[in-house]
């Protein structure tokens, strides 16, 4: 009886390791996340594109993921580069990010967005429009010079936020960024720039 309780513990743990994916260059990639059709959980697809690990948006843009966190089901992923010269997100296009809400992909509420290149309708917004905004200090920094005396806006998105999306689009506001668990009295030197998404456990 023994060893067959042995061999069968043998055999789960052989059956539950094949199921995680191979690392992608030097990121570990946890269960339930997929990097391809022999291991990982078919809803928890992510990409590994030439030892890069990335995620693919709904309308099929891809974010390069940044960490993952297996244990408090979380990744955060690289927020989309603002062209050059310009106060264009390069997902502008595609209306910004756009998870499947079909999937159990969400993005979480640690994340302090900032939008760019607003019109003027989003002062009927309760977001932080004012001279203060984090958004202001974004500005001043590489990736926010093409967006310097725009008009911005921050916001926490929190649970009463659409958790799927982070829209931008002309007419609106045409570019963002996003901090992950930013403290209010941070120096932008110590923002650790990203988007979390979170993940359902596999029921």
């Amino acid at each position: 009886m023994v060893p067959a309780i042995v061999f069968l513990f043998i055999l789960v743990t052989q059956v539950s390791a094949s199921r995680v994916c191979p690392k992608c260059g030097k990121m570990k990639v946890p269960y339930p996340l997929r990097t391809n059709e022999n291991c990982g959980d078919p809803r928890y697809r992510i990409y590994c594109n030439n030892g890069v690990l990335e995620f693919m948006s709904a309308p099929g843009f891809y974010y390069k993921i940044l960490s993952i966190n297996s244990r408090a089901n979380r990744l955060v992923i690289s927020p989309p580069l603002i062209v050059e010269n310009t106060c264009y997100s390069s997902d502008l296009g595609l209306g910004g990010l756009l998870l499947d809400d079909n999937l159990p992909f969400n993005i979480s509420t640690r994340n302090t967005v900032m939008l760019f290149n607003c019109s003027d309708n989003i002062l009927l917004s309760p977001l932080n429009c004012s001279s203060s905004s984090f958004c202001r200090q974004f500005e001043d920094v590489g990736d926010g010079y093409g967006c310097k005396g725009t008009l911005c806006c921050h916001f926490l998105k929190d649970a009463s936020i659409n958790s799927h999306r982070i829209r931008v689009r002309f007419g609106g506001c045409t570019a963002y960024t996003s901090v992950v668990d930013k403290k209010p009295d941070d120096p932008i030197e110590l923002w650790n720039f990203g988007i979390e998404l979170q993940w359902l456990s596999p029921s």
